[in-house]
């Protein structure tokens, strides 16, 4: 069977990607093929999620097994897992999380199953739109400068100089300090 996925994005207007895909296809090979049509590299630790109607996350796929969940909960890696396995229906809601610091994220819809075809790689079917800057795009801008203003009426370099510290005022009985765990 071949998948119909639309892809979305909330912070680009017009942002629109469609591809074709076969149902035994892996969650990695959808990755693939998403970060592929928006230039973006295959360097984050990207998830699916699948969603109910209402957009809400359920079932997680990650990229790796990071093994940071509880023994009660399945781990979902996207090379082991073939879409058919979460993805049964047309209308059928998934998250792609392609930026997980920012959580920016994708939306995809299954817009239509076609039975008795097979498809030996994804397709993408249809382009329209700019994606959104790449979390990689976004570090270039360089560090947010921050002023620090001094409070009060000191004077910027006393505040912050060794002349300025007085060892009466130091408490090391306010600090608690334990053995290294090694």
């Amino acid at each position: 069977m071949i998948l119909k996925i639309k892809m979305v994005s909330d912070e680009v207007d017009g942002f629109l990607r469609e591809f074709e895909i076969d149902s035994e296809a892996t969650f990695l090979d959808l990755c693939k093929i998403i970060l592929e049509s928006c230039g973006y590299p295959d360097d984050q630790m990207t998830s699916f999620y699948v969603c109910n109607d209402e957009w809400e996350r359920g079932e997680q796929i990650t990229r790796e097994d990071m093994g940071a969940t509880s023994a009660d909960t399945d781990i979902y890696v996207m090379s082991n897992v073939a879409l058919n396995e979460f993805l049964e229906d047309k209308g059928q809601k998934l998250e792609f999380v392609y930026d997980p610091f920012s959580e920016r994220s994708f939306f995809l819809n299954v817009r239509d199953i076609l039975a008795g075809k097979n498809l030996k790689q994804a397709e993408v079917k249809r382009i329209r739109g700019d994606a959104p800057i790449h979390i990689a795009e976004l570090s270039d801008s360089g560090p947010v400068q921050h002023k620090v203003t001094p409070i009060g009426d000191e004077d910027e370099d006393e505040l912050f100089s060794a002349a300025g510290y007085d060892d009466e005022d130091f408490d090391p009985e306010g600090f608690e300090i334990s053995q290294a765990p090694y």
